[in-house]
């Protein structure tokens, strides 16, 4: 049993590539892509280059799974998720807000959304990983918009007016997400939060 046990710990490829994925990710999200190499990866995971080679044939290979499973789910957790369930798409967007400054204040820093970050990296110089980047805000977009309803002030919304009001509110939070990477202070993001809560009373998107 016990010789068992250890050849099924040595023999986990799942595990490795799993590690793999988090220990790029966090690499992506504290240097960004250009500034982490292939041995960068290695150092940090311990792996020699067949074995990261094994999983991963190229740096841009390695992205596409980074994006593709760690990144849209980080989305889909602190964005899509709460907007889908939620009763009030007003309430649920200030809770996101109010969730991502606490997160901010614990750890004394502003890494930026793991998504903008990328995507203002990748999506002009690397058409291979745009359109994975593109697919995480267009599901988000969706989401927003379906929430949003079908009138505004009584009057009937077609689908392009809610997903221009979507992509708004997607841009209002990038634009408060990277001024607070840039000044190093959760305020960007608590006044766009204000001021994105009156919007959607304004518009009659939230009760």
């Amino acid at each position: 049993m016990k010789v068992t046990a250890a050849r099924k710990r040595k023999n986990d490829p799942e595990g490795v590539r799993s590690r793999i994925l988090d220990a790029t990710a966090r690499l992506f999200q504290a240097q960004g892509y250009h500034a982490t190499g292939m041995r960068r990866v290695m150092q940090v995971t311990g792996l020699s280059s067949g074995a990261l080679h094994h999983h991963f044939a190229t740096k841009d290979a390695l992205a596409l799974a980074v994006i593709k499973e760690r990144v849209a789910p980080v989305v889909r957790e602190t964005w899509v998720d709460p907007v889908r369930t939620a009763g009030s798409l007003g309430t649920t967007v200030q809770v996101v807000f109010s969730e991502i400054v606490r997160g901010i204040e614990q750890r004394k820093a502003v890494a930026g959304c793991p998504l903008n970050n990328l995507a203002m990296e990748l999506s002009f110089s690397n058409p291979q990983l745009r359109e994975p980047l593109r697919a995480i805000f267009q599901e988000w977009q969706t989401t927003l918009a379906a929430r949003i309803g079908a009138t505004h002030g009584g009057v009937p919304m077609d689908r392009a007016q809610r997903m221009e009001a979507a992509s708004f509110v997607i841009s209002v939070y990038s634009g408060a997400m990277n001024l607070a990477k840039t000044a190093q202070s959760a305020l960007p993001l608590r006044a766009a939060a204000r001021h994105l809560k009156e919007w959607l009373l304004e518009q009659g998107f939230s009760p």
